[in-house]
């Protein structure tokens, strides 16, 4: 199983009878699943089989939805309003009886607003709820192209995360081969540093001197550090070759990464270690950016 983007676009139109559908669909980031709606008034009846289609394809993302229906091929209807027609003939025959004028022609009659009415054909219930049917089946089509739209790019994101790995990788060799960490480089350091202390003049307390010298020495090693490093690339390259949704997990490593990064750069007392540990935090937050975008 591929990675998936929560980035993507698709379209899908088809026809139901005398209906004319056509969706199009937008996806961005999100924390979950948050679906969006636009139905035309009416349509409010298909929500529900949208929702389960989209937790059945979709893990994260926030997805925008939009549905577009015409009705074609349905021969609108000329209809008599018998209310008004009634009113108009009534109103003719009160005014006929008060003045001399020739009765009113039937084109005149029909042509007054309100008499004549042009209505759209009424739909029957059976082809609305095949329209809406195949509205549903179009909103399943819209999402399996979205889906892939989005394995296209997710797959194009594995790359550049693995590509991030393996300079984190090759990061951790380098302070882990580096000879500012060497149990020798570090006493040496530390040697130093007593002898500036003693040359002031001031005494002290020989066995509180190695004591801190002791600790000191402990805070200086990263090997603990650099071991965790390692173990997260090894898990971050098994979760990008596994696929699938894991976004959240890929987050939760670049949050350790720059955890054990952060670390080493406080110990590090070599300007060398120091380099390392800042290239490193800048390929984690490179790292930690392309995961915003995985599902």
């Amino acid at each position: 199983m591929s990675l998936a983007s929560m980035t993507g676009f698709a379209r899908a139109q088809g026809v139901a009878g005398a209906y004319g559908w056509a969706w199009e669909l937008k996806s961005v980031n999100a924390k979950g699943l948050d679906l969006r709606l636009r139905l035309p008034p009416g349509w409010d009846a298909v929500e529900a089989a949208l929702r389960v289609s989209a937790a059945r394809m979709l893990v994260r993302g926030n997805i925008s939805a939009t549905l577009d229906v015409t009705r074609n091929g349905a021969a609108p209807a000329v209809r008599v309003n018998e209310e008004v027609l009634a009113a108009v003939l009534a109103t003719f025959r009160s005014i006929a009886k008060r003045i001399d004028a020739q009765p009113p022609s039937l084109d005149g009659i029909l042509g007054l607003k309100g008499v004549i009415e042009i209505v759209e054909a009424e739909e029957s219930e059976e082809e609305r709820r095949q329209a809406e049917q195949a509205a549903v089946k179009g909103f399943e089509q819209a999402l399996a192209e979205l889906v892939a739209a989005r394995q296209r790019e997710g797959e194009a994101l594995a790359r550049v995360l693995m590509q991030r790995i393996e300079q984190i990788a090759k990061l951790t060799a380098a302070a882990e081969a580096s000879p500012a960490r060497k149990p020798a480089a570090i006493r040496a350091r530390l040697a130093e540093q007593l002898r500036a202390i003693l040359d002031t003049g001031e005494k002290f307390d020989s066995d509180r001197l190695h004591q801190e010298a002791m600790l000191l020495a402990a805070k200086a090693d990263v090997r603990e550090e650099i071991d965790r490093l390692a173990a997260h690339v090894e898990a971050a390259r098994e979760l990008i070759g596994t696929g699938g949704a894991v976004g959240r997990r890929l987050d939760f490593l670049a949050q350790e990464f720059n955890r054990e990064a952060n670390t080493l750069c406080a110990k590090a007392n070599d300007v060398t270690l120091t380099a390392i540990g800042l290239d490193l935090k800048a390929v984690v937050d490179q790292f930690r950016e392309q995961v915003q975008n995985l599902e």
